[in-house]
């Protein structure tokens, strides 16, 4: 099979032993991206079994690489990243310049050029954007000051490997080892990259800003869902091509800028809707093309090595984060919640390592040890939080009681979740189409609404408006008891996943035995199963429709029935739910 369908065979082994794969591993708590590197170890070269096709693979992962910068330029806000400017970018300078000298010895410890160490140095600076904001959203941390803290940190970080990839290639000659030391050549590199990347980003700013948003909108008045969704597709993976074909510049930055153009249109929150299977499905590939290079001998051929490159990534990284962070003045609590939050690599560091060793830059040694290192502060990042956790409580109870304590700034890890005074109320979940609907015909009537929603930006717009709102999944058991189902007036599942809305039914039904639980569904076999988990009414789109399209129906004026033809009985009411 891997020799007649060599796509079909890599794509779907990589996909199914990354599921399975990842569901194990989250069983132990640990992020589902461990078990896509480890699913692309198992069909690699240097194990034994089934190999997939490795150019196969990279091909892949770079629509991965361009799905993923679109998603990071999706959410790129300017606002958020000026508010906390001074402290993210002290403190991503601050980890880059640690990290690098420290990746320069490693590498001169194993007889590297000056070229590699810094590559390497360079990828071991950087945390990973997806296992980061996970964690934040795991503990409700995205709205707090900790968490604005940790994303523009990542904004910045992010922004400095965009410009790194772009300009790589270019500095690839330096890097070598064959290379010389020539001012001029690296003058001349830097001045054309910078060059090529003004024009790139002046034609985006100019005609992107005016062409994209346009495009998307005139699409979006088609009413047609498959094509918007091939829209924003064409628009990432086009836009990606083009930068790299017509301006010379990386695909990364190409598809970076598709998705902050985008991110300025009132369609980005449905155009991220939209590719998001998408991203995260070639997201999934991106990681098993790069477990797939990762070669295990690394743990023993190199153990001294490994250990080191571990240690800059969880402790030597960490102690510049910490430092910065008190330098600002935050308090224990939240400078050791960052700082665990960044005690980790991921896709950034891959990439760059990546690109190293195709450029001829890094030796395949280095990017084993960034592999290996990755692999191993992501499964030991859940440890160090309960560290953490441990020191956290410790100083609470050596402070409790001081006049300071009252003052400082001391907020747990995990951030509790206070449940809603309000009464008599509407709890809505979801606040998509359906949702925003419901709340627009709320707001202004005497009736108070409770909104949960997975969607930050959704949360904040809420709460803006004067409506009491909260962040996160609803189907979480820690989640829905904030709600105050027990005072509630009715639940509405707004939700469009059948799945987790009956995890909300269920859970609100066990709450308050009485409450009206109207739920959302798309088939017959979804009424059946959220009214078998307690739901009182269940409403699909297409009954209601009907029963609209049948209500304004009116009878003609009585006259005999055509004889060739019998009379037509009554067309029944369709029945929604029970």
């Amino acid at each position: 099979m891997q020799h007649s369908m060599p796509i079909v065979s890599t794509i779907v082994l990589g996909l199914v032993l990354a599921f399975a794969l990842g569901v194990l591993v989250h069983r132990f708590k640990l992020p589902p991206l461990v078990g896509y590197l480890l699913a692309g170890i198992a069909i690699g070269p240097f194990t034994p079994g089934f190999v997939a096709d490795q150019n196969i693979a990279n091909q892949l992962a770079e629509i991965g690489v361009i799905l993923l910068m679109f998603g990071v330029g999706l959410h790129f806000s300017l606002a958020d990243l000026l508010s906390v400017r001074a402290i993210a970018i002290s403190g991503a300078l601050a980890q880059l310049l640690v990290a690098l000298p420290l990746g320069m010895a490693i590498g001169w410890s194993l007889g590297w050029p000056l070229g590699a160490g810094i590559i390497f140095g360079i990828s071991l600076s950087v945390a990973s954007t997806v296992v980061t904001l996970r964690l934040l959203q795991e503990r409700r941390l995205v709205e707090t000051e900790r968490g604005h803290i940790a994303v523009g940190w990542l904004i910045v970080q992010d922004i400095v490997m965009v410009f790194i990839l772009v300009m790589l290639p270019s500095l690839a000659g330096l890097f070598s080892a064959e290379a010389t030391y020539d001012p001029e050549a690296l003058m001349r590199a830097f001045a054309i990259t910078v060059g090529k990347i003004g024009v790139f980003i002046a034609f985006m700013l100019l005609v992107g800003t005016k062409i994209v948003p346009a495009i998307l909108h005139y699409v979006a008045h088609t009413g047609s869902r498959e094509l918007f969704r091939l829209a924003v597709l064409s628009i990432a993976l086009g836009m990606a091509f083009a930068s790299a074909e017509l301006f010379g510049v990386s695909i990364a930055l190409g598809a970076f800028f598709a998705g902050m153009i985008l991110s300025e249109s009132r369609l980005s929150q449905q155009a991220a809707t939209e590719s998001l299977p998408f991203r995260d499905a070639f997201a999934v590939l991106f990681f098993v093309s790069v477990g797939m290079l990762f070669n295990p001998e690394i743990v023993v051929e190199a153990p001294a090595a490994l250990a080191a490159t571990v240690l800059v990534i969880m402790v030597a990284k960490s102690i510049a984060a910490f430092g910065v962070l008190r330098l600002f003045r935050h308090g224990l609590t939240p400078s050791l919640t960052i700082t665990a939050l960044l005690a980790q690599i991921g896709e950034f560091s891959f990439i760059l390592a990546g690109r190293g060793v195709d450029l001829d830059i890094l030796p395949p040694e280095g990017r084993d040890l960034i592999l290996a290192g990755a692999i191993i502060s992501i499964l030991l990042n859940p440890l160090l939080f309960a560290g953490v956790e441990y020191l956290i409580q410790r100083h609470e109870r050596t402070t409790r009681g001081e006049a300071e304590a009252a003052v400082e700034e001391e907020e747990p890890t995990r951030e509790p979740i206070r449940p809603t005074t309000l009464t008599g109320h509407v709890v809505l979940v979801g606040h998509g189409r359906v949702g925003s609907f419901i709340s627009d015909a709320l707001s202004g009537g005497k009736v108070p609404l409770f909104v949960i929603e997975d969607d930050d930006d959704a949360v904040a717009e809420l709460k803006a408006q004067g409506i009491e709102a909260l962040s996160g999944n609803a189907a979480d058991p820690e989640i829905i008891p904030a709600a105050n189902l027990g005072a509630a007036r009715c639940l509405l599942v707004a939700i469009p996943n059948a799945f987790e809305g009956g995890q909300v039914v269920q859970q609100g039904r066990a709450i308050n035995p009485s409450l009206p639980i109207i739920a959302r569904a798309h088939s017959e076999a979804e009424i059946e199963h959220l009214k078998r988990l307690g739901a009182t009414t269940v409403v699909m789109g297409e009954h209601e429709i009907a029963k609209a399209m049948m209500g304004d129906i009116r009878e003609p004026a009585a006259s005999p029935a055509p004889a060739s033809r019998k009379p037509r009985a009554p067309v029944p009411e369709p029945t929604t739910i029970g």
